[in-house]
């Protein structure tokens, strides 16, 4: 029997700390959920009677609680820098495969390593096995490499290690990122025609009025006579392009990128731009339901993974990824903690529609909160597929008519006068018969 400190959260979502008797830590664990508290770290008591050693997850491998025992060597070494989101996916189904076949854990991170390309997520990898061989358990050492293993990632490894369903976390923990990503590249994707065709309509209009509408005005000037209205703007247009306009047309998109940038360094910043992104016709309903596909993916991965809500609001309001909406969980999280439901400070916040509130208010009167949310996910995906699709087929057509609006423009305009020219010579001929 040995002595274990403990830090959990409580039912409201406080912080509590204490100590309690326990064989294993996996015993201590296990009382102090008993207490009703969701346990966040669990370290045995320096100079305690230590209790027969035990894993943390299936199959052992040095992933027990006595988390801080390797913290002062992985603490003093840096952490590695971001990793690739597709093979970390990769590598958390591959983990959560291995610890379900009863491998111990650090030879499963052994094994993986060595399976993956020289790389940031190999290092990652190394230096994690590491600390876990030093008595560190999975998520303390993930933890340590935040640009790596986010918040997300560490919370959904350290419920299921405390749950003693470590390879179950992490198949749903792969889940959530594939889908994720899958909506990211929908909308990414669906973006890369239409900024294509309007960068190449940019040069190549830019090329007509730098170098070879010039060559007309001065074919323009020979000929003597009064030129139209819309020659002269074309001709003025090109003359100020060709000058100093460019520095202007060039300079336009790098101060609004670097004002962008700035603006993102502050709160406010960022709201404003959140806000007018939410604004924008067409792109603001896509972004708009991308946020709410996000974050009830998120919560819902949480909550059934056995994060306390209080906690998983916290976790998703910081990947929220849109102020707009991780102003609105902050105050949702407030309403919580003061004893409100989670459907009422939604609905204050006028952030999603009708539906969503309502499913969420049914999930949780029938405690499916979780299934709901990402059920809403799961709707709003569509619907986020469905839109990006709708606003590539309005595009191509705008984009197909400015553009022949804009040519057309130039081409009548250079023509006019030469037309102008033979009227008067086929006049004059006229004349002399």
């Amino acid at each position: 029997m040995g002595t274990f400190l403990y830090e959990a959260m409580n039912s409201v979502g406080q912080s509590v700390k204490g100590e309690v008797d326990a064989n294993t830590s996996d015993d201590a664990a296990a009382k102090v959920r008993a207490m009703g508290n969701f346990p966040t770290r669990i370290k045995e008591k320096a100079g305690a009677k230590k209790g027969p050693a035990k894993s943390g997850g299936p199959g052992g491998g040095g992933t027990g609680a006595a988390g801080g025992s390797g913290g002062g060597t992985g603490q003093a070494r840096r952490s590695v820098g971001a990793v690739n989101k597709k093979l970390l996916t990769t590598f958390t189904r591959q983990l959560s495969t291995l610890i379900d076949a009863g491998l111990p854990i650090l030879r499963s991170l052994r094994i993986l390593e060595q399976q993956q390309k020289p790389g940031m997520l190999r290092v990652a990898i190394r230096m994690v096995a590491e600390d876990v061989e030093g008595g560190a358990t999975l998520s303390e050492a993930m933890a340590r490499h935040p640009k790596a293993f986010d918040r997300l990632y560490t919370n959904m490894v350290r419920a299921g290690e405390l749950g003693g369903v470590l390879d179950v976390i992490l198949q749903r923990l792969a889940d959530f990122m594939e889908k994720s990503q899958a909506l990211k590249r929908k909308v990414v994707g669906a973006m890369i025609y239409p900024i294509a065709v309007l960068t190449f309509a940019v040069l190549i209009v830019s090329g007509l009025m730098m170098f070879i509408i010039p060559q007309f005005n001065s074919i323009f000037q020979d000929m003597g006579s009064k030129m139209p209205a819309m020659t002269k703007a074309l001709l003025d247009l090109s003359a100020w392009m060709k000058n100093y306009g460019w520095i202007l047309i060039v300079s336009i998109p790098a101060a609004g990128f670097a004002t962008i940038k700035v603006l993102k360094t502050s709160p406010g910043g960022r709201l404003f731009i959140d806000r007018c992104k939410l604004g924008i016709p067409i792109f603001g309903r896509i972004a708009s339901k991308t946020a709410v596909a996000r974050f009830t993916r998120t919560l819902g991965t949480l909550l059934t993974a056995g994060v306390p809500i209080l906690e998983a609001l916290q976790i998703t309001r910081d990947t929220a990824g849109n102020e707009v909406y991780s102003r609105a969980l902050a105050r949702v999280h407030d309403g919580i903690r003061e004893g409100e439901s989670f459907a009422g400070p939604l609905r204050q916040a006028k952030i999603v529609e009708p539906m969503v509130v309502n499913m969420i208010d049914v999930g949780e009167e029938t405690g499916e909160l979780d299934k709901m949310l990402n059920k809403v996910a799961d709707t709003y995906d569509d619907e986020v597929e469905t839109l990006v699709a709708s606003m590539v087929s309005l595009m191509e057509p705008v984009m197909v008519i400015g553009l022949g609006v804009i040519v057309g423009f130039i081409v009548v305009s250079l023509f006019m006068p030469m037309v102008g020219m033979l009227e008067a010579v086929q006049g004059q001929s006229a004349g002399g018969k």
